[in-house]
């Protein structure tokens, strides 16, 4: 239920309770008519009769007595002779006072059930007409063409760019906005022509909507905030007209900032997919268009927009005069991490082993929402110790919670698996340790996982990498397969826990062969086809772009780098069963094992176990 329809409800109660409260009051002065003239003559017998009140009509000699009694009691007789009542009340000694009966109010009778009628019915109409007026009512059906963009005035956005870390270049080239808006004239005297429309692309949970917010708290100017998907509607017109009435709204406030999130709902590429060119989407698509760079001018309207698919937009809307500048929002690095996670633990008590750098070197490929998360999955943990304080080990199980799953250490696994699991996870560890470009390790685990792993190796990168080469992925494909080799060197049988790690591994060749050109077979030519669907703004009819002779190369070459990948690693492993064996024992005793208990078991030499190379039955 909105605002409004509660106010509503509760206007509308108060006005039933006052009629009601005036409707009991004037049953308070319905006399008691079971009072008559012989009870009152005994009374005036007996005594029992302090005071009597006369109330003579103005022109009949008809009235009434108030009679008080001793006791207190209070009671009213109507008489057809008030002349006749005196004389008897004055011959038992009692002096009564005689005034005229209160007339009716002509007011009460005549005007005031008509003014209450008036009033009740002015309150409908304005509440009505409120309601009606409100930018956001969407029950109403005059209301299907309004905006729903929400308006934050200047003063009501706290937030900052200062607030915003971990996107410093970003935010210079935001700053440029924010100086706009703050001294336009600065700009126009030397004939300079500031963008009128600032497209953030970049992963979901980057910081897009967080700067569209700290640049329109920086220039402390109106903001209009609103989703793609809040333009179209079922009804034809409604999106187109909701655009026009968003920046007529805008005019009226400008300078100021309309954020458009997520604004691919809108603003996709016309003419493709199974729509037509004359949906709903697609006329306020056009109104958008007209309203950016049209006939009309929309001066100190700065248009911002948020997507994270900028590759299915319509090219008319990226060209520039509308969104005339592009900015990537990239994740963040080490440093941009370690500075993200020190806002999000301004507010959480942080014991003294905890350690933001190791952290941000740990979270490689993390956004700030990821961040974020992971510090407040670390507090609820703190919280579910009973401590006060998040220690380190609360921030490293919120990390294997939220990058692998939660733990499920009840779960009931046979001996046998569990050997399984150990040495297949004593594989992976093994690669990610020699070869250069994966490791190191940083946890090795048999313990299952929600994402229904049996265990699970995480390695520890030092360093943020801008781009794949041949060597990284070639590596990245024989630590995938090195759990199925340990599995077929130990127990001379394999089994189906490899399944994802062979996906990712045919994933990762393929992508090498098609899309990045590093086989020397098929050369330097780009077969990859686009995975988008139709219904996200690509043709219908997507014929591909090579032969059936070259697929069948491009087969041979993905079948030749998983071989090849998968002997090196073989070979590796098998250099080091020695360590296999000890890792997997390991594992066995503790089921969990950090990077210090790793690496010591390449430099401490243990006799192989008797029944390492058991077979399975």
């Amino acid at each position: 239920m909105s605002r409004n329809s509660r106010s509503f409800y509760v206007y509308f109660i108060i006005i039933i309770g006052l009629l009601l409260f005036t409707v009991w009051i004037g049953t308070l002065k319905v006399p008691n008519n079971s009072y008559t003239k012989g009870e009152f003559v005994n009374q005036l017998e007996n005594n029992e009769v302090a005071i009597v009140n006369i109330c003579p009509n103005k022109d009949t000699p008809t009235g009434s007595l108030e009679v008080t009694l001793k006791s207190g009691q209070e009671c009213i007789l109507y008489v057809t002779d008030v002349t006749e009542m005196e004389t008897l009340v004055r011959s038992y000694g009692l002096d009564p006072t005689v005034e005229n009966v209160p007339e009716e109010s002509w007011f009460l009778n005549s005007v005031f059930p008509i003014l209450i009628v008036v009033v009740v019915c002015v309150f409908f109409f304005v509440m009505m007409n409120a309601q009606n007026a409100n930018a956001g009512g969407g029950g109403k059906m005059m209301n299907f063409g309004r905006s729903r963009a929400k308006l934050t005035m200047g003063g009501e956005n706290k937030i900052k760019l200062d607030g915003v870390a971990g996107l410093k270049e970003e935010k210079e080239e935001l700053q440029e906005i924010v100086e706009f808006l703050k001294d336009p004239g600065k700009f126009t005297k030397v004939g300079a022509r500031i963008p009128k429309g600032v497209l953030l692309e970049g992963a979901p949970g980057t910081g897009k909507t967080l700067l569209a917010k700290a640049i329109a708290g920086e220039a402390n100017v109106p903001f209009f905030s609103i989703s793609g998907s809040d333009f179209v509607e079922m009804f034809v017109g409604v999106g187109a007209s909701r655009v026009r009435d968003m920046f007529a709204e805008a005019k009226r406030h400008a300078p100021c900032i309309i954020f458009i999130d997520e604004i691919d709902a809108v603003a996709r590429r016309r003419g493709t997919g199974m729509g037509g060119g004359h949906d709903e989407r697609e006329q306020t698509l056009n109104q958008l268009l007209v309203e950016m760079d049209g006939f009309g001018v929309n001066e100190g309207i700065i248009v911002m927009a948020a997507t994270n698919r900028v590759d299915i937009l319509d090219p008319a809307i990226l060209r520039p005069g509308r969104f005339d500048r592009k900015i990537t929002v990239a994740p963040p690095d080490v440093r941009g991490r370690e500075d993200i996670l020190r806002v999000h633990a301004q507010n959480k008590p942080l014991g003294d082993d905890v350690d933001l750098s190791q952290i941000a070197q740990t979270t490689a490929g993390f956004t700030g929402a990821d961040l974020e998360n992971l510090l407040n999955e670390a507090a609820i943990n703190a919280a579910m110790d009973k401590r006060v304080f998040v220690k380190q080990d609360d921030i490293k199980r919120a990390f294997v919670k939220v990058g692998i799953g939660t733990e499920k250490k009840s779960r009931l696994i046979s001996d046998k698996e569990k050997k399984i699991t150990a040495y297949h996870e004593a594989g992976h560890a093994i690669l990610f340790h020699v070869l250069p470009d994966v490791g190191p390790v940083y946890t090795v685990s048999i313990i299952p996982t929600g994402l229904g792993a049996a265990g699970y190796t995480m390695p520890l990168p030092e360093k943020d990498e801008m781009f794949l080469t041949k060597g990284k992925m070639i590596e990245d494909i024989m630590v995938s397969l090195g759990g199925r080799i340990a599995e077929e060197i130990i127990f001379d049988d394999i089994t189906t826990g490899a399944s994802s790690d062979i996906k990712k591994a045919t994933k990762v060749a393929r992508r090498m062969v098609m899309r990045y050109g590093m086989s020397e077979n098929i050369g330097v030519i780009n077969y990859d086809d686009d995975d988008d669907e139709v219904f996200i703004g690509r043709d219908l009819a997507h014929a591909k772009g090579h032969s059936e002779a070259v697929s069948g190369e491009i087969d041979k070459e993905v079948k030749a780098i998983i071989d090849d990948c998968y002997q090196k690693a073989k070979e590796i492993i098998m250099k080091h069963e020695d360590v296999l064996h000890k890792c997997a024992n390991l594992l066995l005793e503790k089921e969990k094992i950090n990077r210090t208990e790793f690496e010591e078991l390449f430099d401490v030499k243990y006799p192989q176990p008797e029944d390492a190379t058991m077979t399975m039955q």
